[in-house]
């Protein structure tokens, strides 16, 4: 029971430290952000910090994939979700553009496109993750409303890549082009809604009534 505590201060502490370094780097940028002051900000002595990550680089590449990790996981949750095509489909949409409009979301991807020649195995890490977590979460609910008889799909990739790509335009891209604190004119729930009834209009399996 004592080794249980100590493992879970230690896992505390390191979520206090990652959480304080994320907003450095993503604050000063890597070149800038020192060792030191990422201790400061999370309450421990240098010495502490190098005990958990042993140098600068490493403890960026975690920030980068735990925070990946963390903020995609509504996203993972949607694919859990029960309900008919539409309920399915707009519970993923709104997830992703929740997901895809967050200020850190965007901060996180400049943050890792800017030092992509310096980390160049995190930024495809990040692509990949990305890929599996939202790529494959789309892929696995159209899989499964395909096997209902509620879509009819020939791709489900190419029909997860088209669903996910109408919600692209109004949250990242716009967040990219705008600013990170940029947000939709329209409330999200609209625009995952729109997006999900193009998508049925094209793949719903008529005899369902999943589309219009």
């Amino acid at each position: 029971m004592l080794i249980g505590a100590v493992l879970n201060r230690s896992e505390r502490k390191k979520t206090e430290i990652l959480a304080a370094a994320r907003g450095v780097f993503l604050r000063e940028g890597y070149s800038a952000a020192g060792m030191e002051t990422v201790a400061r900000m999370a309450g421990v002595s240098t010495a502490t910090l190098y005990a958990y990550f042993p140098s600068k680089a490493k403890l960026f590449e975690m920030v980068v994939h735990d925070a990946v990790e963390h903020m995609a996981e509504p996203v993972r949750a949607s694919g859990r979700a029960k309900g008919d095509a539409r309920a399915r489909l707009t519970g993923l949409a709104l997830a992703y553009a929740a997901f895809m409009s967050q200020p850190a979301t965007r901060a996180i991807f400049r943050m890792v496109a800017s030092e992509r020649r310096r980390f160049e195995a995190v930024a495809d890490h990040v692509l990949q993750g990305a890929h599996r977590t939202l790529g494959g979460t789309a892929i696995q609910i159209i899989e499964e409303l395909v096997a209902s008889g509620e879509l009819a799909v020939g791709r489900p990739a190419g029909a997860a890549g088209q669903l996910l790509g109408m919600l692209d335009h109004a949250t990242l891209v716009l967040g990219l082009a705008a600013g990170d604190e940029a947000r939709p004119a329209r409330p999200l729930r609209h625009i995952a809604e729109e997006a999900v009834e193009t998508f049925l209009a094209r793949y719903g399996a008529k005899s369902s009534g999943a589309s219009l």
